[in-house]
């Protein structure tokens, strides 16, 4: 692979794992048309083969930092570490969904295609080092994700959840490419490095602080932040179980490795102004998610609330604007990826008579007739909780303590406080698996590729105080790429 590397121009090798997914998209379309029975399972096994080759390729190019059309992309080991990460929860995805589909009678092989284009957009967007390259990747992950989730046409659910996420998805990508307008308008450069050298030489203006803003909003949006969540829980409860899995893990994770990347290279001479508005948003988000997860009844809406609240707790990291801090950010969206895996995976076994069934209630008594589904969901639940020795514990270790390193004492407070609330409707699941009256149990079996994804999740979240050294060291050396 590096030979063939070294063959090709430096733009195109740079991009050769981007190129080899964009490829391997087209290839199965065609792959897909001629294939007439079965289509997706063979569609998804050959997408889950270009996402294994493309990912060996980044990762045997080498620990160094490359740059391609410009410097508008960066290919370091920033990079890389939130590709695997992006990698790995669209393979896990691939892995839940054609049980799923096929249960519910669908056979689209535009599915795993999908898959593929939202997760090239999701690379480019990390990579993004320009203004332009940024709207470009975010766009092509956005118009994928969009026909994603209103994929089961059939559903008045999934359809009126894809035309939410359309019209308010459209509103914040305007928002955001005025605010990149604005940027551009009083720098006179779309790349993050001209900028920040701009600032660094003119200051801050009103004019660029509006772009900011602006620019805030859209990349908030993209991630779920208060007060730009209002999609995200009628989204996720109308989407396809598996695609409602795949929205809260690979693009949340592109989506904020993105908003680090933007404002710590572009505006790093402005971090006095944008760390007020990602404080703000942080603390909002926090709150939300852990007061508005409590009276749920549905179990994907209370994770949609859950994934807000998350985020929130990931932006205190970036309000640190340190490498401690970034270190912090990878490290809690590992976490927030991987678990999740789990969790969907465990929602997606919520069926009863053949129906799949979402109320938390539906998993009163599991304990007593399917013991291990109920454990591994309650691990879940209580590393998601932040209970310790778990790997949420460690995750929210790192951010509070990465914020408190920054002298953000209130942020970390408050950070704390919206955990330990947020702990009872995490809890109450456990409680309604194991001390409630048992209804008719839950009828869903796993699958040879679900059951690697669940205990995958599981050992990850048991193991990670034994297994953590390698892994935060993987991370502090892609922040350091990212802030020497």
């Amino acid at each position: 692979m590096s030979a063939l590397s070294a063959q090709l121009p430096n733009d195109l090798a740079v991009m050769l794992p981007e190129i080899i997914l964009a490829v391997s998209a087209m290839l199965l379309l065609i792959v897909g048309v001629f294939r007439t029975d079965r289509a997706m399972g063979v569609v998804s096994a050959l997408a889950v083969l270009a996402m294994v080759v493309a990912g060996y390729v980044m990762l045997s190019a080498g620990s160094g930092s490359a740059s391609a059309f410009g410097g508008s992309f960066v290919a370091d080991n920033f990079t890389r570490f939130a590709k695997v990460l992006i990698l790995l929860g669209t393979i896990a995805t691939l892995a839940m969904a054609p049980d799923f589909f096929k249960a519910a009678k669908i056979d689209k092989f535009e599915f795993p295609v999908l898959m593929l284009l939202s997760t090239v957009g999701m690379m480019l967007m990390v990579s993004a080092n320009s203004f332009i390259a940024l709207y470009m990747g975010l766009e092509l992950q956005s118009l994928s994700l969009y026909v994603l989730a209103s994929f089961h046409r059939d559903s008045v659910r999934s359809t009126e959840a894809g035309l939410k996420y359309f019209v308010l998805g459209a509103l914040a990508s305007g928002m955001m490419l005025y605010g990149i307008s604005f940027i551009y308008g009083f720098t006179g450069t779309t790349q993050f490095t001209g900028v920040a050298a701009a600032i660094h030489s003119g200051g801050v203006g009103i004019g660029l602080i509006v772009g900011i803003v602006f620019l805030i909003v859209g990349l908030a949006f993209k991630i779920t932040a208060v007060p730009f969540h209002m999609w995200a829980p009628d989204v996720y409860e109308g989407a396809p179980t598996p695609i409602a899995a795949f929205f809260m893990m690979s693009p949340k994770v592109a989506a904020m490795v993105l908003f680090v990347r933007t404002m710590l290279i572009a505006f790093p001479g402005a971090v006095d102004e944008w760390r007020q508005i990602i404080v703000v948003i942080s603390v909002l988000s926090m709150a939300l998610g852990a007061f508005a997860a409590i009276g749920q009844k549905n179990i994907k809406r209370m994770m949609a609330y859950s994934s807000i609240g998350h985020m929130g707790y990931a932006l205190l990291g970036l309000a640190a604007g340190t490498t401690a801090g970034m270190q912090g950010v990878l490290i809690y969206l590992m976490f927030y990826l991987i678990t999740n895996a789990g969790v969907f995976v465990c929602i997606l076994l919520m069926k009863r008579d053949g129906q799949q069934v979402e109320a938390i209630s539906d998993l009163a008594g599991l304990s007593h007739k399917r013991p291990v589904l109920a454990f591994s969901l309650g691990v879940m639940m209580f590393s998601l909780a932040g209970i310790p020795p778990l790997a949420g514990f460690f995750a929210k270790w790192y951010v509070f303590l990465a914020a408190i390193q920054a002298h953000l004492y209130g942020l970390a407070i408050i950070g704390v406080l919206a955990s330990v609330v947020g702990a009872y409707y995490y809890l109450h699941v456990v409680k309604v698996m194991y001390f409630d009256s048992p209804v008719p149990t839950i009828e869903g079996r796993l699958g040879a590729r679900m059951n690697i994804v669940l205990a995958a999740s599981v050992v990850f979240t048991l193991g990670f105080v034994a297994g953590a050294a390698p892994l935060v060291a993987a991370a502090t050396t892609a922040a350091q790429a990212l802030l020497p």
